[in-house]
């Protein structure tokens, strides 16, 4: 018998998503979708490219719409989640795809989201590195609360990650420049309003990103110094993806076979995680629509920098297909069930 899953929130973009990945899950089905400003129309409506579940049609956003589900997404506005998150039983799966529970730190958060920290649930992304070479996968078998990774945390942590646990790089001068498709601004921003966006510009530039605490945190985990990051986002002319460009000095005595060996022994056996071949490095299309991550590195000999090229779909990999992989393994399936893009 399915498990019966509801999606909080699904009239935006990652609801959509979460709805149309489900679409391929065996061991799910989707039975209540709740949006408050569409109650009524159907979620076909708000996604064209949905098959089975487009006939579905919007129940408000309410406790009792709510209960009898097995899983729950909250695919919310960040600071909106936990309220929604207090209705639910104890003994439902709850996967929040916003920002309420990914950190630890009150302080980080509240400096952040200017509001107050609601707590910390166990982090989504199976293929975090951890202390004593383990990943956060281990922490995820049986949880029933679990907070989905943001999209440029993923991007830049999984692209530093191996470098610092294995101490090829500085800890303390990490840059990366992240291009990102404006579905990642959501549905209702004034971008994704109208005419489609015909230029690139920077936002939330000079350290204000929310989504910087998140990756010190994953990052600091590892490294024997805590990390500073430098991040700047840069809205561009493409509706899905993101491609990080990151970079970091590298330590004495250290070279690019070190770089990519490191690479391959944090990601070799990944299911969604591409290391290409010397001299490639991704691009966004590659990435479309599945739940894939394809890295790229080089150095660069006269500034002693590594590179290291990211590149996902940051309404999959960056939250939806992400959300499925923690799910999976949250209730013992198969990490990969129902889920596109494994390159193993």
């Amino acid at each position: 018998m399915k498990l019966k899953v509801a999606i909080s929130g699904a009239s935006g973009f990652v609801g959509g998503e979460l709805a149309r990945v489900l679409e391929n899950h065996p061991n799910m089905e989707l039975v209540t979708v709740t949006g408050n400003s569409s109650v009524g129309t159907t979620l076909g409506s708000l996604n064209p490219d949905l098959t089975k579940y487009s006939e579905l049609v919007f129940v408000e956003n309410t406790k009792d719409n709510l209960a009898g589900h097995d899983v729950v997404f909250l695919a919310l506005p960040h600071t909106k989640s936990a309220e929604i998150a207090g209705w639910i039983d104890d003994d439902v799966l709850v996967l929040d795809c916003g920002a309420d529970f990914r950190l630890e730190s009150a302080e980080a958060f509240e400096k952040f989201y200017k509001t107050k920290h609601a707590g910390s649930w166990v982090y989504g992304m199976p293929e975090l590195l951890r202390e004593n070479n383990s990943k956060q996968r281990a922490l995820l078998l049986g949880q029933k609360r679990i907070a989905a990774p943001g999209c440029n945390a993923t991007a830049i942590t999984l692209a530093f990650a191996p470098l610092l646990r294995d101490k090829l790089v500085s800890p303390t001068d990490l840059v990366s420049t992240l291009s990102v498709g404006t579905s990642g601004a959501g549905r209702n921003a004034e971008v994704n309003q109208g005419e489609a966006l015909a230029s690139a510009f920077a936002y939330q530039v000079g350290g204000v990103h929310r989504h910087i605490p998140e990756v010190e945190q994953n990052l600091n985990r590892i490294s024997e110094t805590n990390v500073s990051l430098t991040f700047t986002p840069v809205l561009v002319p493409m509706f899905r993806g993101i491609l990080a460009v990151n970079t970091a000095q590298l330590l004495p005595g250290k070279d690019l076979a070190q770089v990519r060996k490191s690479f391959e022994g944090a990601y070799g056996s990944e299911h969604f995680i591409e290391l290409l071949p010397q001299g490639q490095f991704p691009n966004t299309s590659d990435v479309q629509f599945n739940n894939k991550v394809q890295i790229g590195v080089a150095v660069d000999e006269a500034s002693g920098k590594v590179i290291v090229i990211s590149a996902i779909d940051n309404l999959v990999k960056g939250t939806a297909g992400a959300a499925l992989q923690s799910m999976n393994i949250a209730l013992g399936l198969s990490e990969s069930t129902g889920i596109v893009g494994a390159s193993k």
